[in-house]
């Protein structure tokens, strides 16, 4: 398994008028947390697409469990289990760790879960082929470091 966790403080221009953070930009911060999730790796997205390579979203499912809202401090955990082929699926969690609203610390509250899969596709293309040798070894050493 591989496993990154991004941290992001909610803006202002991020919550609806009821102050809550307005349900699509979940899918923004499950992006953020997949793409630095391949840059921790040492595989940034930048390097993919320049080899040829892009990665459409192919699948979604969002389920939306407790709100957040502005300058609560979230954490997006974003986790690989299994070897992609032609597809790469995430497991995603967005959790509340700091809620403004809140003078005191409180324990981590899960807002959102998410299941993401993206297809690998040749930028010249447009065909859908399978994961790079670079996916495919900075993963497995990833998993090699899990116990």
């Amino acid at each position: 398994m591989f496993s990154y966790t991004y941290r992001h403080r909610v803006r202002y221009r991020e919550c609806d008028p009821m102050g809550v953070v307005y349900h699509g930009h979940y899918l923004d911060y499950l992006e953020y947390a997949r793409t630095e999730a391949l840059r921790n790796a040492g595989l940034p997205y930048r390097q993919l697409e320049e080899s040829g390579i892009i990665m459409p979203v192919v699948d979604i499912s969002i389920r939306y469990l407790s709100p957040a809202h502005y300058d609560d401090l979230l954490e997006v955990t974003t986790r690989v289990e299994k070897m992609p082929s032609v597809k790469i699926a995430f497991d995603c969690e967005v959790s509340v760790v700091e809620d403004a609203r809140k003078t005191e610390p409180v324990a981590p509250r899960l807002s959102a879960r998410a299941d993401v899969t993206l297809c690998f596709v040749d930028a010249k293309s447009g065909r859908p082929r399978r994961a790079p040798e670079s996916v495919t070894r900075v993963l497995a050493d990833a998993f090699a470091r899990i116990p």
